[in-house]
């Protein structure tokens, strides 16, 4: 097994240098989260907040925390004292909450919506018909949450067709939507390149940093 210093370093290799690596921690040991930290990144992601909330315990107070998985509103008041982006917001619901707590913190909480293209019906989020919402919650969001773009996983599939055209569905409305730039969060361990070459600039990787 290779180590997680080499897996990042070519990782990183094969990143433009205006992409965010976002390290995808979750299911890993503290160990390992650790050696993540020590090869230099800071910028990790967990699905689950029991784990984030342990591993902030237990790490440097300099990493910058992403949650990316189904946020549920009675979890909102533990993430948002401390969380630095929620990639996952997947309702207006969602978003008044963490507004709520926001306010009651005295901060403000990078969020980016989350866009639901892939085919399965389990995954969630804003659909692309949500257009108009979507522009509403841009133009106006709740006090205390600031909108920085968008995220989406595309399809599980073996079809790189399909992956694509999920990647240019999602960048197509994003160049709409955030005319003057924003963050484009989309690509995994398997199809982040793809991701990048439709325009993402954050791709979010784990399995292959712990190959």
């Amino acid at each position: 097994m290779k180590s997680v210093l080499s897996n990042i370093a070519e990782v990183r290799r094969t990143l433009p240098d205006d992409v965010t690596l976002v390290c995808v921690t979750k299911y890993h040991s503290l160990e390992e989260t650790e050696a993540v930290y020590d090869a230099g990144e800071r910028d990790f992601a967990e699905s689950r907040l029991q784990e984030m909330l342990q591993k902030k315990e237990a790490l440097p107070a300099d990493i910058r925390w992403h949650f990316i998985g189904h946020l549920q509103t009675n979890k909102v008041r533990q993430l948002v004292p401390f969380v630095y982006l929620i990639q996952s917001v997947d309702s207006v619901h969602l978003l008044e909450c963490i507004s709520k707590e926001a306010v009651r913190c005295g901060r403000t909480v990078n969020v980016l919506l989350e866009l639901h293209v892939a085919q399965e019906e389990t995954k969630t989020g804003f659909s692309v018909s949500d257009v108009d919402t979507l522009r509403q919650v841009i133009a106006a969001p709740p006090q205390g949450v600031a909108v920085r773009g968008l995220m989406a996983m595309a399809s599980h599939t073996d079809d790189e067709s399909r992956i694509r055209q999920d990647f240019r569905t999602v960048a197509t409305l994003f160049k709409t939507l955030f005319p003057g730039g924003g963050i484009l969060s989309m690509g995994m361990s398997d199809d982040y390149q793809m991701a990048i070459r439709e325009g993402a600039n954050m791709v979010r990787i784990g399995s292959r940093l712990f190959e």
